[in-house]
């Protein structure tokens, strides 16, 4: 067992940024990620993702993303520049280190790993939201002779038969991949909701430089706007889909919720026997490795207040809605990052002149 102050779970940007205020103020840190090295979780995406965010709002803290500021960075650009950004701070990354169980017992936090256990004062979970692929349950009622596929496993559409193709799921990822398939064959896009198409520009400026200066990604989950945002789909950028669904290119449906055989049922009462199925439907937060069973449960996400845990010493950055609408997003993240590591100093100096040995609380995981 290794003994240390701090553990960040999760190297993507968020346990990154995290690790960058960690770094400044020299504290005693690692950071552990399961990936074979950081920026996997972008350059396995794939191969045409591009961000929908400008350069300028898409970099961490201290370290401006080469490139244009104004045009959108692609996937492999964003992982070659999480390792840039990791080996120009030095920060302490342990890749390949998979955590099999977290515990909390008196007053310490035991972070198990596939490569030992590290003892910690504190830890930040910073998985981010994308863990589990999530597929709807009556996609059992398919038949084998379906071909299906989640964004998750898809890289291009040599990967797919040269047929037609149903994608359910209209965020941007379902979007982007309607898109290049289209190119190829006939493609059905199924949407559970009205899809609210935006601008790249507005008035010849970017529409993330409108967002700043009005401050819409800073807003709370509790204000007004943030209430409301919190309702709605996010939209979908530029106008190609829009072209692509009014030249017949992608034909759009509902919502689909029901399968048998090579048949899916949508909501308005359309069906479609299909081959190829890509499952476009997001992923689910998971965390079947935490065993503190008053702060997670396999679904509902963790407790927290601004990233904040019940459990003294504990934080999570990363998640939508975490303080504000940006909270996920790579160029806003370093605001709850900044935030947590104030918590975290703040705890550290009460917790050197408290002695929190004595804790026996069983009922948060052994």
């Amino acid at each position: 067992m290794r003994r240390i102050d701090i553990v960040v779970i999760g190297g993507g940007q968020a346990g990154l940024s995290v690790g960058y205020y960690l770094h400044l103020e020299q504290r005693e840190f690692v950071i552990l990620d399961q990936s074979p090295e950081v920026g996997h979780s972008w350059s396995s995406r794939y191969d045409s993702l591009t961000l929908f965010t400008p350069r300028r709002y898409s970099a961490l803290p201290g370290l401006p993303l080469p490139g244009d500021p104004w045009d959108y960075p692609t996937k492999d650009e964003i992982a070659d520049y999480l390792r840039c950004y990791q080996d120009r701070f030095a920060l302490p990354v342990q890749v390949e280190t998979e955590v099999i169980s977290l515990a909390y017992r008196k007053g310490r936090y035991y972070v198990t790993t596939n490569k030992g256990t590290w003892i910690a004062n504190q830890v930040v979970v910073a998985t981010g939201p994308f863990q589990s692929p999530y597929v709807p349950s009556f996609a059992d009622s398919l038949s084998a002779a379906v071909l299906q596929m989640h964004t998750f496993d898809y890289r291009n559409p040599e990967m797919l038969p040269l047929a037609d193709t149903l994608v359910i799921g209209g965020g941007n990822s379902g979007a982007q991949i309607a898109l290049e398939l289209s190119l190829s064959r006939q493609v059905y896009l199924s949407v559970s909701h009205n899809i609210q198409f935006m601008p790249y520009r507005f008035l010849g400026k970017s529409l993330f430089w409108w967002y700043e200066l009005i401050g819409l990604l800073r807003k709370s989950p509790d204000s007004w706007v943030g209430r409301r945002f919190q309702k709605k789909k996010d939209p979908l950028y530029g106008y190609e889909l829009r072209e692509a669904i009014a030249s017949g290119r992608i034909k759009l449906l509902g919502r689909a919720v029901h399968a048998q055989g090579k048949q899916i049922s949508f909501a308005d009462g359309f069906s479609l026997e299909v081959d190829t199925i890509l499952w476009a439907t997001g992923f689910r937060m998971d965390y079947p490795w935490i065993h503190i069973p008053e702060l997670a449960s396999d679904h509902a996400g963790i407790e927290h207040e601004r990233g904040v845990t019940a459990i003294p010493g504990l934080y999570v950055v990363g998640l939508p809605w975490q303080s504000c609408r940006g909270s996920a997003l790579i160029g806003w993240v370093h605001r709850d990052a900044e935030f947590i590591s104030r918590m975290i100093i703040q705890y550290g100096e009460r917790y050197a002149n408290e002695d929190n040995s004595y804790e026996d609380l069983s009922s948060y995981g052994s």
